[in-house]
């Protein structure tokens, strides 16, 4: 991660500089700068539409590069647009190997002065991602080189150090998610995933206990079982645990990860095309190891207990098959129609022991759920479902600060008939339609009244097109809003 510093300073030894401007307000405070900067606007060679961006090189003293960076118009800006704008504007610094860099400090309207440097340093950070490791050619870089500067006369005389030091633990936990999702499964898989989530509680300081095979069978989480005592890694349930609220350890937040490490469709079995990104189903729980380990590093006010039951779901001698009807931990029987809906079987039983062995009393699901989610939101949405709408308000102000897409999804009771067996409790699909829906409400049938939000990233998790600050691959979706959610409530005791 580049090396940031934030000060009221006017330009200081920078090899480049880059200027935001908005297109009502064409002007810097450097009057070179400035004399060349109204050239290009008569020429119309730069009008400061939001995103566009205009680089000349060699004007003035040891400066290289300039570049113009559009924020377009002041009314209009948002954290979110300023993030995005500054993952743009990061691939001239990568491209041009700027080492030291100038940016003047963008003062909106709508934005405060700390938020607005939290998306600068946000977007810049969070478009410098790269999984390039099996590449024997890749260029080695030392990121930590280049060291950016964001100043200004409208930057009040304050220490962001801090501000600095939290949007570094973000984007790290962010890239954490991206790299355990773009890991193929030959590499992650139930036990190594185990291994690093040790890493990582070593590293951010959360408690984490690993339960194997056997103490998985004595909880008789058969349903979890079921989807993967197929494979020849077997399944590991991965319990992470931060208390950082001691007085008030009968409120726990509880964060249930999906953790299919692979996924063939089992005997339901998928097309060769559709299994190539089944690295990828495990993006639930790379969402809940990176958000607890910003939360524990962060110290935040709050008890959260992470769950991920992580397995493989492939054929072998011991597959389960359409028709079979297994048990849960919580009791319930369970007819399968599709062992290609094994995520929600997985997810049940963690639960279920989330609930019942580390007494949590909320819950958020983060899953890589359905292909329903992207038909009803696209690529770029997370569909939500939820039992308890003020929970709901709580995630919603947290992904309206961070960006991050998400939508309520109405839940019916006339839905969950479309789960209901005629042989058993429930059966593991609802149909073709409204699946997002059913299949989160086959896991709410768990959650024993608890409240609890449903959060179906297949869409946002992993994505074949790049934007602005997410390149191709896992994204680490939802890791910043998990951590806004608990920022807020860290702040409000």
């Amino acid at each position: 991660m580049y090396n940031f510093l934030v000060k009221d300073t006017t330009i200081e030894n920078a090899d480049m500089i880059i200027v935001p401007l908005f297109e009502d307000n064409l002007n810097f405070r450097d009057e070179e700068i400035n004399r060349k900067l109204k050239r290009l606007e008569r020429r119309e060679l730069f009008n400061g539409d939001f995103g566009e961006i205009l680089n000349i090189t060699g004007v003035k003293d040891e400066i290289q590069n300039i570049i113009f960076l559009g924020l377009g118009e002041d009314e209009k800006l948002n954290k979110e647009r300023l993030r995005r704008v500054f993952g743009k504007v990061q691939k001239y610094i990568e491209s041009l190997k700027g080492k030291k860099i100038f940016i003047e400090f963008v003062k909106s309207k709508n934005i405060s002065i700390e938020d607005s440097v939290r998306a600068m340093i946000e977007g810049l950070s969070l478009s410098n991602y790269k999984f390039n490791k099996y590449k024997s050619d890749r260029e080695k870089i030392d990121e930590t080189d280049v060291s950016i500067t964001i100043g200004g006369h409208n930057l009040e005389h304050k220490d962001y150090s801090d501000i600095v030091e939290e949007s570094k633990i973000l984007v790290e936990t962010v890239f954490n998610a991206r790299d355990l999702v773009n890991e193929p499964s030959n590499v992650i898989y139930p036990e190594t995933l185990a291994e690093e989530a040790v890493k990582f509680s070593k590293r951010y300081g959360f408690e984490i206990e690993i339960i194997n095979h056997k103490k998985i069978e004595e909880l008789q989480m058969n349903s979890f079982l079921a989807v993967g005592k197929s494979s020849i890694h077997k399944p590991k349930v991965i319990v992470m645990r931060y208390f950082g609220d001691k007085d008030n350890l009968d409120q726990k937040l509880g964060l249930i990860g999906k953790g299919l490490t692979y996924d063939s469709g089992g005997y339901s079995l998928k097309p060769s095309n559709s299994m190539v990104d089944m690295k990828s189903d495990m993006g639930g729980a790379a969402t809940v190891i990176g958000a607890i380990s910003a939360i524990a590093k962060r110290k935040l006010k709050i008890n959260v207990v992470a769950v991920v039951a992580a397995c493989e779901n492939v054929i072998g001698n011991e597959a389960y098959k359409p028709g079979d009807i297994i048990s849960s931990m919580a009791g319930k029987n369970i007819e399968i129609l599709n062992t290609d809906a094994e995520g929600r079987l997985t997810m049940i039983d963690a639960v279920t022991y989330a609930i019942r062995e580390e007494h949590i009393t909320e819950i958020i699901d983060v899953a890589t759920l359905t292909g329903a989610a992207l038909v009803a939101l696209g690529n770029d949405v997370t569909a939500v479902v939820t039992n308890n709408d003020s929970f709901y308000k709580e995630l919603e102000k947290a992904f309206t600060s961070t960006g991050e897409k998400m939508w309520n999804l109405p839940n019916f009771d006339d839905y969950k008939t479309l789960i209901k067996s005629d042989i058993a409790d429930l059966k593991n699909t609802g149909g073709r339609y409204g699946g997002t829906i059913t299949a989160g409400l086959f896991v709410g049938e768990f959650v024993e009244n608890k409240p609890w939000l449903h959060l179906d990233i297949a869409g946002p998790a992993y994505i074949t097109v790049p934007w602005d600050y997410c390149p191709k691959g896992g994204t680490g979706a939802g890791v910043r809003t998990l951590y806004e959610l608990a920022k807020n409530r860290s702040e409000d005791r």
